[in-house]
């Protein structure tokens, strides 16, 4: 099925001036219906001017019609001759320069929560390089201390249908090679719902990590608790009967 010209735009104008489920017009442009629910809250495609699928041709106004009357009803695109090849297009994706300082973020966000992803087919993604890749993984990006874990889909970086099929197509690939999660790496893998309402999680100091497990006594089981002072014996007072037979003396 061919998409519409300017894809996201026209999900934007369609959120906007319709009442068509997110389904539909997640199916009619070829996003993900949590990527339109996105845009109807305004953490997807912020700043995107809504582009009029009716004025450039591409939908009847009649057909919107059919669909908002229906919800299962899928909206059909007008024949475009310049839409044609859309999907095919081949080549290194494009980021827009307001959003190539998300990139690490959105690295960072991929590398935690879908270990199983490959350092290609995060390149592909978000469109970075390997090595920008494999410093947010060790850890020496130069603004590795900044850097919060965002989703790309959040950032406008990828689409969700994207991230979907990237992360199917991982998990193929290592369960064809034999490879077994561990439960570190399955417990990291969230959706896009939770790890948006995921909150900010407070970070240590590194010069005082491990310092909470920290003790004085080197074993617990030596020490005893301590006897009350005694005020006679701390002061070593003399006796009253000795006192008396020294006067007498």
């Amino acid at each position: 099925m061919s998409k519409p010209l300017m894809a996201k735009a026209t999900a934007v104008w369609l959120v906007d001036n319709t009442t068509l489920s997110f389904k539909q017009i997640g199916d009619f442009c070829g996003l993900h219906e949590l990527e339109v629910q996105g845009i109807a809250d305004g953490d997807v495609a912020a700043g995107v001017k809504g582009f009029d699928p009716i004025a450039s041709l591409q939908l009847d106004a009649a057909e919107i019609e059919r669909a908002e009357a229906s919800p299962t009803y899928k909206l059909r695109l007008k024949h475009n001759p310049a839409s044609e090849g859309e999907e095919k297009r081949r080549g290194p994706r494009y980021t827009p320069l307001s959003k190539r300082q998300d990139r690490p973020a959105a690295i960072l966000w991929l590398v935690k929560f879908h270990p199983e992803l490959a350092d290609a087919q995060i390149a592909k993604l978000v469109g970075t390089t390997k090595p920008t890749i494999a410093s947010i993984r060790e850890r020496t990006h130069w603004n590795i201390q900044n850097i919060q874990p965002i989703d790309p889909v959040a950032l406008g970086l990828c689409r969700q249908t994207e991230l979907d099929a990237a992360v199917q197509k991982a998990a193929k690939k290592r369960a064809a090679e034999g490879v077994v999660m561990t439960d570190d790496e399955r417990r990291k893998l969230v959706s896009t719902e939770t790890s948006l309402a995921m909150s900010e999680e407070p970070r240590m100091p590194s010069s005082i990590a491990g310092l909470e497990n920290f003790s004085l006594s080197r074993n617990d089981e030596e020490e005893k608790p301590e006897a009350p002072l005694d005020a006679d014996s701390f002061f070593n007072l003399p006796d009253s009967k000795d006192e008396d037979e020294d006067d007498d003396r």
